[in-house]
């Protein structure tokens, strides 16, 4: 199984960039990471690299030991770097109340399967022959209208209080992480796409999907849906990542997504 990945993050707007990204491989394993921070002055971009590093770590950690990358354990990485904020903010000042969403993606090309895990409104979308597959919920206010039914899925994006987050790693409440749950079994062709919200704000799915068939590779697809964002965005235009992982030979990928 051939797979090939890429990386885009920029400041937009903003005079720092508090989103953070991270790539990790073990022989037949790979693990994706993306994470937006929030804080301020320091506190934003010092929580999104907490989580970078403490997932790649631990990603390490549990591979050596040979324990397997589902969903659960997924999980428990996550827990492992909201402890590692908490502990981080005891130095107080612009660290003290810092926060950050992430998202975590692990594939083994053994048994040719993904697992994830996210909170906040980090996203996840797996997308298969021209249609999205997987999407992950974002843990929100709006995510939270939507489901009762009380805002149409076109609004979500322009919603005044659309940053309004349920979940973030760097509290000692109870918060949700969701997760794959069982082992997603994985196609040739497969194109999966973790970003963070100033990303898929200003980019909708069937554009992600279209972007996919006129280009020849995860780099060249980021490259298209970042030109797509920088046109769209407003004055002030918050900070954006994303990180692109392609199952299969590229150019079965751009083939399967053409409608």
């Amino acid at each position: 199984m051939q797979l090939q990945t890429a990386s885009v993050s920029d400041v937009g707007g903003r005079s720092r960039n508090e989103d953070a990204y991270g790539e990790w491989r073990r022989a037949h394993l790979l693990g994706c990471v993306v994470a937006d921070g929030a804080g301020g002055h320091g506190g934003g971009d010092t929580a999104s690299r907490i989580v970078v590093d403490t997932v790649r770590a631990e990603l390490e950690r549990v591979a050596a030991a040979d324990i397997a990358l589902s969903a659960p354990n997924l999980m428990r990485i996550l827990l492992r770097a909201n402890d590692a904020i908490i502990d981080a903010q005891e130095a107080g000042g612009t660290l003290e109340h810092m926060r950050s969403t992430a998202v975590l993606l692990a594939i083994d090309e053994l048994s040719q399967s993904a697992a994830w895990a996210h909170c906040g409104d980090t996203r996840l979308y797996c997308f298969r022959n021209g249609a999205t597959l997987v999407q992950t919920q974002d843990h929100s206010l709006v995510q939270s209208m939507l489901d009762a039914n009380l805002l149409e899925n076109q609004d979500v994006r322009h919603h005044p209080r659309r940053n309004v987050l349920f979940s973030a790693l760097g509290t000692t409440d109870e918060f949700p992480i969701a997760t794959s749950g069982e082992p997603f079994p994985l196609a040739d062709g497969d194109a999966f796409l973790l970003c963070t919200d100033g990303f898929w704000e200003y980019v909708d799915e069937a554009t992600m999907i279209d972007a996919i068939s006129h280009a020849a590779s995860p780099s060249a697809w980021l490259e298209r849906l970042a030109a797509r964002v920088r046109d769209n965005a407003r004055s002030g235009q918050d900070n954006f990542t994303a990180t692109a992982v392609w199952i299969g030979e590229p150019q079965q990928t751009t083939v399967l997504h053409k409608r």
